[in-house]
């Protein structure tokens, strides 16, 4: 086990030799100087000189690379021009309210999507089962932010029961940090549940077609215990692969949620960062989001050998 894990880890440095790389690229392909577009129009020559100075701007590319690179290895992301304070410091300060959201939803989002795939699965070919995936449909066609719009409007305008936009952290209790999620959550886990629901119902009769799932069904076995002790696990894999996805989207996409409900995640930092190019956060927070990508895959990577030991045998 030991050494599959290392052989997992050692396989994702060529992945962050390349992303690192990319993101670094970020300020260079951009159009116009860096320095310049930071400052501004009204900025003097001597200003912009310095500021390219201070950024490095100055030095050739390659070893604008390794300084980077170095600072990123020692936990050094850069300080923001704007906000004069280290790019770790900003998304740390930031991190709280999108972890918070991207957990909250993927909760709904398993809630509502792991029944009703079993439901339609075990179904097939019903009114139910065509209910359920017409429902997955719809909600694979919403945008998140149009929903967002819908909820706010009924329950935020007419109805009054749920606070429009805002965050409050976790100390200020319980439900008052609940209730600010609630809207942007199901805006955002909705998408999930679709995704997540199709992918049960497929995997789900794959497995309950094979021979085995007939041969206990023909030997009397309950029907509810071969489909959540047999059945289900064996198709997990694939749904598990589709969950660790949904929450790294969930973490990297909820951008536009963010910014209409006006909760001050890291969605809400890129976003200003971007409108006043500070390229130091912009690069740290895309450097954040894609690492944290890729480590959650690694993460369901290795769960994959924990549900089905056959996985790791093969990998070998």
């Amino acid at each position: 086990m030991a050494s599959y894990i290392v052989k997992r880890i050692l396989s994702l440095i060529p992945v962050l030799f390349v992303v690192s790389i990319v993101i670094f690229m970020i300020v260079h392909l951009t159009p116009g100087d860096p320095a310049s577009v930071m400052l501004g129009e009204e900025a003097t020559a001597e200003q912009i000189a310095e500021l390219r100075e201070q950024l490095g701007l100055n030095l050739p590319i390659y070893e604008q690379y390794l300084r980077w690179v170095g600072g990123v290895l020692k936990g050094d992301l850069g300080t923001s021009f704007f906000m004069k304070e280290t790019v770790t410091k900003a998304i740390i300060e930031h991190l709280q309210p999108t972890i918070s959201l991207a957990i909250f939803a993927q909760i709904i989002a398993l809630l509502i999507a792991i029944p009703i795939g079993i439901i339609a699965a075990t179904r097939r070919g019903t009114v139910t089962d065509s209910s359920i995936m017409g429902m997955s449909l719809l909600g694979l066609s919403i945008p998140s932010f149009l929903l967002g719009l819908l909820l706010i409007l009924l329950f935020g305008v007419q109805l009054g029961w749920l606070p429009v936009a805002g965050y409050k952290p976790m100390s200020t209790g319980l439900w008052s940090h609940i209730k600010f999620l609630i809207m942007p959550a199901i805006a955002l886990g909705t998408i999930q549940a679709a995704l997540i629901a199709r992918m049960t119902r497929t995997s789900m009769l794959d497995v309950l077609n094979t021979n085995y799932i007939k041969t206990a069904l023909a030997k009397g076995v309950k029907k509810r215990n071969i489909v959540y002790r047999h059945a289900l696990r064996n198709a997990f894999l694939p749904v598990l692969t589709v969950i660790g996805q949904s929450f790294g989207s969930l973490i990297a996409g909820a951008v536009v949620t963010e910014t209409i409900f006006n909760i001050p995640g890291i969605g809400q930092l890129i976003i200003n960062s971007v409108a006043r190019r500070d390229y130091a956060v912009i690069q740290g927070v895309v450097l954040f989001v894609t690492v944290s990508y890729v480590f959650i895959n690694l993460i369901i990577d290795l769960l994959y050998s924990v549900i089905d030991p056959r996985v790791r045998l093969e990998r070998k």
